[in-house]
């Protein structure tokens, strides 16, 4: 049976050298994506509340006409 600490120790050996050949995004990058996201997400949520709010209004009319 394989000792786990020494293939424990192996894969993070391996993961550090992974991270160290990654290319990591500058401040300004990381600022602007962050930027972009906020704002997807900002635009994402106004849609669906708009949407909810339509839709209801939609169903309402349609089940006075019902009642």
């Amino acid at each position: 049976m394989k000792n786990p600490f020494s293939t424990v120790r192996i894969f993070f050996g391996e993961m550090i050298d992974e991270l160290k050949k990654a290319t990591w995004p500058t401040k300004t990058e990381l600022r602007d994506s962050t930027i972009v996201v906020i704002l997807a997400a900002v635009l994402l949520g106004a849609f669906t509340s708009i949407s909810d709010f339509a839709l209801l209004q939609v169903v309402d009319l349609v089940t006075s006409w019902v009642s």
